[in-house]
């Protein structure tokens, strides 16, 4: 039996025939464990769905028995030429992207947190659920799929993040919080629209305990619906009996049970998002023409034009269309790429990672990573009174500062 590093499903065998091919796997097996964790960092940060996937391609191409003497592999010479490879363009800025998007992503979402939970911004307790909401699971995003997972493959070596139950319980979660955020800004906007359009459901949707029946059913939701998800990986190594990374089974390419799912998530997050945000904002703009209208006709005879209504109705509104353009503009590059996934089915390797389409790709889940760091700058943006809270927590903490250093 060959000690350390095994592949499952025929990648490298746990169980080696003829004497001569054991020991030329485990003399192709010595090499330093920490070469070996640097080599799969350097896979991982490759793409480590690709990498392995042409691996795979190439060892099945190979005779069995020369695979298992090391003529595939050559030992560490394999692992040399592929610590030696320069990253493509798109790899560097993603080296400095993301860390400076993490470094950011907490800030916002954080102080937006506080100083929305402190319920001096001027929005009523309904849309200040909502926000709040919004800003807890762009905050989850961040931690999850940026510092864990983005970071954590292009910084660090081999650890425990890295196991496959891990691995695969983090693309779970990641997958159940971009689902809260999108579908807590469909929640935000179908709010807005019964306030502004629908006065007679007002009173009764638009309150502090509908957004948290709503909050929390959008949570459970977004989590159950994820679950199906761990189930999709398998290990792409083990080493010493301990299953690393996460590859796709092979039933999840041939079963049409999982293509149909596919195509399920890929309009349940983001496509029906997209319409109904869009829908309900076409109909508010409606609403408040007419209305405008029809209260400019009412004013014109009057002494005081002061419409208070009317300035209500125009910051809500300005609030509303500028996270609804915001998500969807920081979305569209993701939506469009993985439409055209699902009909070309590109399968890249290291020869395509300057190709045009892998990097629309990789520039796509920056935009979408993105969008869970914007919110807080259009709240400063739009509402007076968050600037003003937000300017007071700063001088707050400079006094602080102040009293501790004397």
């Amino acid at each position: 039996m060959v000690e350390g590093i095994t592949r499952p499903g025929g990648f490298i065998q746990g169980k080696v025939s003829s004497p001569v091919s054991q020991v030329s796997v485990k003399a192709m097996m010595s090499v330093q464990s920490s070469t070996i964790s640097s080599w799969m960092a350097r896979a991982l940060f490759t793409s480590e769905r690709t990498f392995w996937r042409e691996m795979r391609r190439e060892a099945v191409r190979a005779d069995p028995l020369a695979e298992a003497q090391g003529q595939l592999w050559e030992g560490q010479s394999l692992v040399s030429s592929t610590l030696n490879m320069d990253y493509p363009v798109i790899f560097e800025v993603e080296r400095i992207y993301y860390p400076v998007l993490a470094a950011v992503g907490i800030m916002v979402n954080l102080v937006a947190i506080v100083i929305l939970s402190r319920g001096k911004c001027g929005l009523s307790k309904c849309i200040t659920r909502y926000l709040v909401a919004m800003a807890v699971a762009d905050l989850t995003v961040v931690i999850i799929e940026v510092i864990l997972k983005r970071i954590n493959n292009i910084y660090l070596p081999v650890n425990f993040l890295f196991i496959t139950p891990i691995c695969a319980l983090k693309l779970v979660t990641k997958i159940a919080a971009l689902d809260c955020s999108v579908w807590f800004t469909v929640a935000f906007t179908f709010d807005r629209f019964v306030a502004i359009c629908c006065q007679n459901l007002k009173p009764k949707f638009c309150t502090q305990r509908t957004a948290s029946v709503v909050v929390g059913t959008v949570c459970v939701l977004g989590c159950l619906r994820s679950i199906p998800f761990y189930f999709m990986y398998e290990p792409q190594l083990i080493i010493n009996n301990v299953p690393y990374f996460c590859i796709e089974t092979a039933a999840y390419y041939n079963s049409p049970l999982w293509a149909a799912y596919e195509w399920f998530d890929s309009i349940l997050t983001p496509l029906l998002p997209i319409f109904f945000i869009l829908l309900f904002n076409a109909l508010t703009v409606k609403h408040i023409i007419m209305s405008n209208i029809v209260r400019r006709a009412l004013l014109s005879n009057m002494d005081n034009h002061d419409d208070p209504e009317t300035e209500s109705r125009k910051k809500s509104m300005i609030l509303l269309f500028t996270l609804s353009g915001n998500f969807i503009l920081l979305w569209l590059t993701y939506v469009v790429h993985s439409l055209s996934w699902r009909v070309k089915n590109y399968n890249y390797t290291d020869k395509y990672y300057s190709n045009p389409i892998y990097i629309n790709q990789q520039t796509g889940y920056m935009l979408q990573l993105l969008s869970s760091c914007t919110n807080t700058c259009i709240y400063g943006l739009t509402q007076r009174k968050f600037r003003e809270e937000l300017k007071n927590g700063v001088k707050y903490l400079f006094t602080l500062n102040g009293i501790l250093c004397k």
